[in-house]
């Protein structure tokens, strides 16, 4: 089923998702569903607070990007539950990022090249990680969204002023979007 995604700045974009254990409701139908909203979307990635659910779960399709200038990306498909990074590394850069929280907006965001993750996958099976490059990034990217931060965070404050009204159109549904979402300046859905 598809879910709607939820546009900035709604009010759970900005919460720190709680832990889920295995028991879960309907945790496997959620994560087909979390699957299928992000494809129909386009996405490389899709945190639970996106779709309106506060818990600590993300997933991540990178392959897409693999047939650009990723290679490492191939066949990187992975579902992140109670994610923690514990440790982040190396230099800085910066990237041009999307999201689907803020349809049509790209903006260069500065993160760290390495990080270390512990996490569970679908199965609830332990893992501890390192990862950099772009797959850093992504995961990073979602991240964020269980621990309340949006891309708007990430940006200067000079930015933000740049780019007010366009988060403003983004809040009030005034943007071309192929897939559901919930704008929190509009009374109704959008599909």
């Amino acid at each position: 089923m598809l879910l709607p995604i939820v546009a900035y700045p709604h009010p759970v974009l900005k919460k720190t998702a709680l832990e889920i254990d295995p028991e879960y409701p309907v945790l496997d139908q959620f994560l087909v569903d979390m699957w299928e909203t992000m494809y129909n979307a386009d996405g490389v990635g899709l945190a639970a607070p996106q779709v309106n659910r506060s818990v600590r779960l993300f997933v991540i399709d990178a392959t897409a990007l693999s047939e650009h200038r990723h290679p490492e990306a191939a066949g990187f498909k992975k579902t992140f539950i109670n994610a923690e990074i514990y440790r982040e590394e190396g230099e800085e850069g910066i990237h041009n990022e999307g999201c689907l929280s803020f349809p049509g907006l790209h903006e260069d965001i500065l993160r760290k090249s390495i990080i270390h993750i512990r996490y569970h996958d679908e199965k609830f099976q332990k893992h501890d990680e390192r990862y950099e490059g772009i797959l850093a990034r992504i995961i990073q990217h979602e991240y964020d969204h269980i621990e309340g931060i949006t891309m708007a965070d990430r940006l200067s404050p000079l930015k933000k002023i740049l780019l007010k009204r366009r988060l403003k159109e983004i809040s009030d549904g005034n943007v071309d979007v192929h897939y559901k979402m919930i704008f929190p300046g509009v009374k109704r859905r959008r599909t």
